[in-house]
């Protein structure tokens, strides 16, 4: 069938635009090095001194190799301080364990020094390369590197102790020390089985937990906490992973929702003796155990002991020579609590900080050692997003938040002994996303700012706002990487809609180029929708690069947050409580229908993508509302809760067993059969995190009554489908399926 002359017409007007426009921002180029984002930042940290700051800055020829920098505050200079490539000789041939684990931090596609840690003295920088430990010794004049392990095995997750004198790292699934003077190793644990593990993180505490240790150094350095995990309980899944030329079959001990997980046992041993004391868990031993932490006198270790159906989340102390243990205090919620890193014992009087969504909004609190109130510290209809530092002398308690607004992350800072929670003092200035690390001492911080409109840059301030220093300007000028591209970098517009039941719903829209008022436009919906995430933020990434590409092309790109997603207060998120795959695409829907009310968009041609939970929310939208979608992209998605983790699914389902409907009205093979429009399905085959199984059962699915959809599976290629070249494939095929039933309108050919 031929093409309609209107849609012609506004193809050849865009191709004559790009044309003319001599630095045409394409897929190759957002993949390519350098990154248009200018270096790659990761990992900024004051040292405890306060006198320099390190992070990890990539190639500008190689985006993905990282090197540790430093910048030295008294000299005002920012150097190089170790270079990957001097201590490992090519590419590093990672263990399974240790690819695993890259995979849950998302950082599979980086290369080099991708880890650090600081001594509590300063005096060392510690940090693992190809498998073995190195340390750098900041006091030595010449900055001597030095290997601290060699060994065929693969050392993994390394600390070092608060004194400087041992670092402790997993070998083989036990717990190891190495003494930093002679390099001397020995093993602390020696119980490891094909099921049993001393230190290390399981896999949904890592994945679901932001628990990425199984480890953790007393401040004295004299013991170490550790978590001994049994993963028997745990049935052993069979999957297979297709790689490029062999199919391996997998055995992994995968904690579907409703199954069983690992069990906890959780000891301390004395460095000198090797002796290890356990702590009473308490006598039900299907719970998580999701945070760990020493109390400052080393004789007390805290740890936080959540129930199977996580409503309740209790935050215990032991004593570590009795194994005696309190609770200092509980959280109890009708749905579910939320985790977080906003634990801090002062050391100048017996109280510590803690933050709680009991009012509805996640905010601070001072308690004393018996788990009573001190004070409130912070109200009011936002949230506090995290802890960033504690002043005791000054008394001022720093941290970040949404009070700006839910589109900006700022630093904000209060009084210990404020009696007005509801006014805070905002530090950081400009408006955007800051990302902040502070010194010890809470009297600097370095600050990882962006924008919508400004890449990553990083910077030193004071506790008042004022900056210091750049460290990685990142000037956005003629000679930046996004410098040709920068005057046709579209503008993000931020709003808001209330949705019928009253709630306000936020979205982000970018124009497409060129945009004439008078013309109708094809819309490309960018959507994630998960309660672990929001998209509507005044923030850099490679989301955002795609975007103004798809801008570029011609369409209005357009992100909505529906009920469930965090920083919009908790009953916002509740919503979504025993009701996953049901309340998104109606709040979606909201913004749809806005979308179809303006005068430039064009209501018959609206696509949806999304990956992960965005790809769950692309093949709801299309199964719940056919013929509203032109076409939907869905990449690496969940379509059957019951084949995904316990903690994240059962936080918000319960468990199958037990709300077997919940299930059946999440799972997309329940609206498939209303499917009607244009799909295309992406995943990768060896991915074990959502596994493959997911779309494999929507295939067969969709097979058994005949209807078509297009297909792009990768080879070897886990969720996040890292590979350069997978990736750039990715987006040209998604671009080219949305071209051809949007620009071009004429459906599959």
């Amino acid at each position: 069938m031929p093409m309609r002359p209107i849609v012609l017409l506004i193809l050849f007007l865009a191709l004559i635009s790009q044309a003319a426009d001599a630095e045409t921002l394409d897929l190759e180029r957002i993949f390519a090095s350098p990154d248009l984002a200018g270096p790659t930042l990761r990992r900024a940290e004051l040292s405890p001194a306060g006198d320099r700051v390190t992070f990890l800055k990539g190639r500008e020829d190689d985006r993905s190799l990282l090197d540790l920098w430093e910048y030295n505050v008294a000299e005002d200079t920012t150097r190089v301080l170790v270079a990957a490539d001097e201590l490992m000789d090519g590419d590093v041939e990672l263990s399974e364990e240790e690819q695993a684990r890259r995979e849950r931090a998302r950082i599979a596609d980086l290369r080099g020094i991708v880890d650090y840690r600081w001594s509590a003295d300063g005096r060392f920088l510690l940090f693992p390369i190809g498998g073995n430990v190195f340390v750098r010794d900041m006091q030595s004049a010449d900055g001597e590197v030095r290997q601290l392990t060699d060994s065929d095995a693969f050392d993994t997750d390394p600390q070092i102790a608060p004194d400087g004198r041992h670092v402790a790292f997993v070998r083989e699934r036990e717990l190891w020390l190495a003494d930093v003077d002679s390099g001397e190793t020995r093993p602390l644990t020696d119980s490891a089985t094909d099921t049993i593990a001393n230190g290390v993180a399981e896999f949904i505490a890592q994945e679901e937990m932001g628990r990425s240790t199984g480890f953790w150094w007393s401040p004295s350095g004299e013991h170490i906490a550790f978590l001994q995990i049994d993963e028997s309980p745990v049935a052993v899944t069979r999957r297979y992973e297709v790689q490029a030329d062999t199919i391996e079959m997998v055995e992994q001990r995968y904690p579907y929702a409703g199954t069983d997980n690992v069990t906890y046992r959780l000891g301390v041993v004395q460095i000198a003796s090797g002796d290890i004391s356990w702590m009473d868990l308490g006598d039900e031993t299907d719970i998580y155990i999701p945070r760990v932490k020493w109390l400052p006198n080393s004789e007390q270790l805290s740890f936080q002991r959540q129930s199977r159906d996580q409503q309740t989340l209790e935050l215990v102390v032991a004593n570590i020579d009795s194994g005696e243990t309190r609770t200092l205090l509980t959280e109890t919620s009708d749905t579910w609590v939320n985790l977080h890193d906003d634990l801090r014992f002062l050391t100048e009087m017996p109280a510590f900080i803690w933050s709680s969504e009991r009012d509805g909004y996640r905010h601070l609190y001072l308690y004393d050692y018996e788990g009573e109130v001190i004070r409130r510290l912070t109200d009011g209809p936002w949230q506090v997003d995290a802890l960033a530092g504690v002043d005791e002398e000054m008394g001022m308690v720093y941290f970040t938040g949404s009070e700006v607004s839910t589109t900006e992350k700022h630093l904000y800072r209060q009084s210990l002994v404020t009696q007005s929670p509801e006014v805070v003092n905002r530090v950081s200035r400009r408006s955007g996303w800051h990302e902040v690390g502070m010194d010890a001492d809470a009297r600097v911080y370095v600050d990882t700012f962006s924008s919508s409109r400004q890449p990553p840059q990083l910077s030193l301030h004071t506790v008042d706002g004022e900056r210091l220093a750049w460290l990685v300007e990142n000037r956005l000028d003629d000679d930046h990487p996004y410098g040709p591209y920068r005057d046709g970098h579209q503008p993000t517009e931020f709003g808001s809609i209330v949705a019928p039941q009253g709630h306000k719903l936020h979205y982000r829209l970018i124009r497409p180029a060129g945009f004439d008022p008078e013309r109708r436009y094809p819309v490309f919906v960018h959507v994630y929708g998960g309660p672990t995430h929001r998209m509507v933020t005044d923030s850099w990434s490679r989301r955002l690069l795609i975007d103004q590409y798809m801008a570029r092309r011609g369409y209005v790109v357009f992100s909505l947050d529906n009920r469930g997603v965090e920083r919009q207060g908790k009953a916002f998120q509740d919503a979504a409580y025993l009701k996953l795959g049901q309340v998104e695409m109606p709040d979606q829907m909201v913004g749809v229908d806005w979308l179809r009310s303006q005068d430039f968009v064009d209501p018959d041609r609206i696509g949806i993508f999304g990956w992960s939970y965005g790809g769950y929310m692309s093949l709801l939208a299309l199964a719940q509302y056919p013929g509203d979608f032109a076409a939907g992209v869905s990449v690496a998605p969940v379509t059957d809760w019951t084949l995904y983790d316990t903690h994240y699914t059962e936080r918000y389902m319960g468990r199958p067993q037990d709300h077997p409907q919940v299930y059946e009205q999440g799972n997309v093979m329940h609206y498939a059969e209303a499917m009607t429009d244009p799909l295309l399905l992406i995943h990768g085959m060896a991915d074990d995190n959502v596994l493959f199984t997911h779309s494999t059962k929507l295939m067969h699915d969709l097979q058994a009554r005949a209807f078509p959809f297009e297909l792009m599976t990768y080879p070897g290629e886990k969720h996040a489908i890292a590979g350069e070249g997978p990736r750039l494939h990715v987006y040209r095929t998604i671009t080219a399926f949305l071209d051809r039933h949007l620009l071009l309108g004429e459906g599959t050919p």
